[in-house]
């Protein structure tokens, strides 16, 4: 903001001591008079003048330079987001993980193979993400959201997802061997080719889910199983799956 300006030369002090009514008014007068002489002998100066011209300039030097590296700025934050995602691999603990994870989906970074496995991911929100053959096996991802996620030849074997969002989400080859989907959402989820033995879909919703070309169910837990696709449940009881409620019954014919 420009600060100097040319002034008017000041009245003489015999008219400004005339405006104050009061005796003990005077010294106001006087320092406010005494500021107006140096404001209008500044304002002349054509060195303050320069100076206002290079720090309105350095300004816009440093707006420039700072939308110029902006990139280099997310590079960096990108490139320091793997760090933490690949010094951690196959280490339990979140390890800054999910803010990293979430964090390169945001900037719309694909999270292609990613490797997670053993990794305390609850509750992230990777909503949309491209995971394409990520290894999420044996991780503790309840409540996760991966709804719209593309999941294909996804490693999610021995997982938690209890509660998981997979609304719509890409599971076509996907490994869900052994993992948990007790109460998971999976309704519209493509499961074309993907391997659901062993797999604990107790209360999980399959409402509208692309189930026809599943490739392997035998030992899945399909108990309560919410809005089952017609002929879903026939089928999957007549290629191995169970309907347990016992946790110690539905191992016992695991172990068999």
């Amino acid at each position: 903001m420009t600060v100097l300006k040319h002034r008017t030369r000041p009245e003489n002090w015999s008219f400004v001591r005339k405006r104050a009514k009061y005796p003990w008014m005077v010294p106001f007068y006087g320092v406010e008079w005494a500021l107006q002489w140096i404001a209008y002998l500044l304002s002349g100066w054509a060195f303050l003048e320069v100076l206002e011209y290079l720090g309105t300039l350095s300004l816009l030097l440093a707006v420039i330079s700072y939308f110029s590296e902006s990139r280099d700025r997310l590079k960096q934050k990108h490139y320091q987001a793997w760090q933490v995602i690949n010094s951690a691999q196959s280490k339990g603990g979140s390890g800054g993980r999910i803010d990293a994870l979430e964090e390169l989906h945001a900037d719309g970074v694909p999270l292609v193979g990613v490797d997670v496995s053993d990794a305390f991911l609850q509750g992230i929100n990777l909503s949309g993400a491209d995971l394409l053959r990520a290894n999420f096996s044996a991780a503790d991802v309840r409540g996760g959201d991966f709804s719209k996620s593309r999941l294909e030849f996804a490693d999610l074997s021995s997982a938690n997802f209890r509660g998981a969002n997979f609304r719509s989400a890409d599971l076509r080859k996907a490994s869900l061997e052994d993992a948990d989907l007790n109460g998971a959402d999976l309704s519209h989820s493509d499961l074309e080719g993907a391997n659901l033995s062993k797999t604990d879909l107790r209360t999980a919703d399959l409402g509208n889910c692309r189930w026809e070309k599943i490739s392997d169910i035998k030992l899945a837990n399909i108990l309560g199983i919410k809005n089952a696709p017609p002929g879903f449940e026939k089928w999957a009881l007549e290629h191995g799956a169970v309907s347990v409620e016992s946790d110690s019954d539905w191992q016992a014919l695991i172990s068999k």
